[in-house]
């Protein structure tokens, strides 16, 4: 399975199929699966043992002797002490379902993180955020509640149909008629419960998905919503959506109402009885023996009481299993390619014939080709959706060319090992993203170990230094979910001090000072030139003051390059320049 990021782990699950897959979990806990196991068979062992001695008792009551109380009594001491064993050892059964299942859930969350991780950004283009969302949380916790208490309920009940199968044949072996009967419709009930329920399960966890996907998308999108005036629509098909999660569910519980087990049980109850009427009046068995007998029968309940409940977590849990196996399985297009080459990179950077698209139909470019010298800057213009941005995320293999070779360093990118390259580029975008966390922790993001008098170095070159310092916690203060408590112009300036921090011999410039101020980018702008000194530097921007100090200028139109050259050459040669140029130049003018 390919990745562009790759955990190392002790352990390596089976990924081939939802079973295989919750398997290889559950063996890996071999010490707990073992105390589970004692517990469950101890648990059924000691119940059973309660009808035996009642059965036992009754007889020496019926026909009393002159040690039938200290016989009594013994019976008495045995039940208390047997039941407390019982006790002891179902809270060891308990305690390591528990553990089990927090292990799992763990160990799967983990996996499923670090797979989200490694897939490629086509592959989170693709997939709605909502669904992601559900996969992550509610899916693996449904992985957690059918161990404990799904297959904790199922391996104790399991016992509690065993046992009671080997000890009625030492009552009288014709008793053991109506419970293998009870127990052979019940295992066949149990399939075809499983076998029902297994695909509502799935649709229930798509429905819900669905949900969280909605639900994610209206409040990332709020502020559109209310600016449309959208909340009722909103509402409305949100409100179908939870209706169809709804009557899935309906479905689970219609399926669970028609619980044949119950219906088996009665008739065993009966039918038990009756045979041991029979039995009795033809003496071949004792009161006592009823009361054993019958008390045995009993022990059936808690399988068929428990069943409806565990087997629905366990339905839901290998559903989820498989929806979790359905986001691990997906192989991106990227790999990490971890034994390419991973040496410290110069910066000469050439595009040669480079074609694009997000999908084969339709190309976003097409046979782009041009060379940047190392520590040159290299400005790309166009108007919107000329595929400027596309082109960058090309560099650092954040999408893989359809046709064609990115070189860095004469080195096709797809030779370098995956995180030695992108650790050398610095992406700053016009959609800056910054993380909850501090003003200090945002800055030093991406470098393995910073010193605070670094960090805020990089803030001063970024023009970012005083308004740090004018929040009361300065580097210390917390930035809200995405940056939102901070401007845009902020934001922008805490990216290029991100940048200013790593150092990287590539840097990749989105448009990143659109945000700012001309003032502030006067400053910012003097801090960039000093910064692209000795690296090479990539410049996608609309303002002309910055598109001027470039070495090297591509122009691109519908995806296609048709002029490159200097600033002045190309006002000389490329009429598309001359017309961008035009565009912007009295902005330029109002803004000096």
């Amino acid at each position: 399975m390919s990745s562009e990021f790759v955990v190392t782990k002790s352990y390596q699950s089976d990924y081939r199929s939802p079973a295989r897959y919750i398997w290889s979990h559950v063996w890996r806990q071999k010490l707990v699966l073992f105390v589970q196991l004692l517990g469950a068979f101890s648990n059924a062992a000691l119940a059973s043992a309660v009808p035996y001695f009642t059965g036992l008792v009754y007889d020496r009551l019926v026909n009393p002797d002159p040690d039938t109380m200290a016989f009594v009594w013994q019976i008495v001491l045995l039940i208390l002490l047997s039941q407390g064993a019982r006790a002891v050892l179902q809270l060891m059964r308990n305690f390591g379902s528990e553990v089990f299942a927090q292990r799992i859930e763990r160990d799967v969350r983990d996996e499923l993180y670090a797979s989200l991780l490694g897939k490629s950004m086509t592959f989170h283009d693709r997939q709605p955020v909502g669904d992601i969302m559900a996969r992550v949380t509610n899916d693996v916790r449904e992985m957690n509640l059918m161990m404990n208490p799904g297959f904790n309920l199922v391996i104790g009940s399991s016992f509690f149909l065993l046992i009671p199968l080997m000890v009625i044949p030492l009552i009288r072996l014709e008793l053991l008629l109506v419970p293998l009967l009870f127990v052979i419709l019940y295992v066949w009930t149990q399939y075809h419960y499983v076998r029902t329920l297994h695909p509502v399960a799935q649709r229930v966890r798509q429905s819900f998905s669905k949900v969280n996907s909605r639900l994610a998308e209206a409040l990332e999108g709020l502020q559109v919503v209310k600016g449309a005036a959208r909340e009722r629509q909103e509402s409305a098909y949100f409100g179908s959506l939870v209706d169809e999660w709804a009557q899935h569910y309906i479905r689970q519980s219609e399926i669970e109402a028609r619980y044949l087990a119950y219906l088996w049980l009665g008739i065993a109850f009966g039918a038990g009885f009756l045979h041991c009427v029979l039995l009795f009046q033809q003496g071949l068995i004792s009161g006592g023996d009823i009361v054993n007998y019958m008390g045995q029968i009993a022990l059936f309940g808690f399988p068929v009481f428990s069943s409806l409940f565990a087997l629905s977590r366990i339905a839901s849990g290998i559903a989820s299993a498989q929806r979790i196996l359905t986001i691990i399985n997906t192989e991106t297009d990227l790999d990490r390619n971890e034994q390419g080459y991973s040496g410290k990179l110069r910066g000469d950077i050439t595009f040669a014939n480079v074609s694009f698209g997000y999908d084969a139909a339709n190309l976003v470019l097409k046979n782009v080709s041009f060379s940047v010298q190392a520590g040159q800057t290299l400005a790309i213009v166009g108007q919107t959706g000329a595929g400027k941005t596309t082109l960058t995320k090309l560099l650092n293999r954040t999408y893989d060319v359809t046709a064609g070779r990115v070189l860095v360093d004469g080195i096709d990118v797809r030779d370098w090992n995956l995180e030695a390259l992108r650790s050398q580029i610095s992406v700053i975008e016009q959609d800056i993203f910054l993380f909850s966390r501090t003003i200090t922790q945002n800055i030093a993001f991406g470098v393995e170990s910073y010193r605070q008098e670094d960090v805020e170095e990089a803030a001063k070159k970024a023009q970012a230094h005083d308004f740090i310092m004018s929040f009361p916690d300065g580097y210390n203060t917390m930035v809200g979910q995405r940056g939102m408590t901070l401007s845009g112009g902020q934001k922008q300036r805490l990216a290029i001090a991100r940048a200013f921090e790593s150092d990287p011999p590539i840097l990749v410039l989105d448009d990143s000072t659109s945000a700012i101020d001309s003032a502030t980018e006067d400053r910012i702008q003097k801090a960039i030139w000093t910064a692209a000194k000795g690296r090479t530097t990539l410049l996608i921007t609309h303002r002309l003051s910055q598109i001027r100090w470039a070495d090297r200028i591509v122009v691109l139109k519908q995806g296609e390059v048709v002029a490159q050259g200097t600033h002045d050459q190309l006002l000389q040669t490329s009429e598309v320049y001359r017309r961008i140029f035009a565009r912007y130049e009295d902005p330029v003018r109002s803004e000096g």
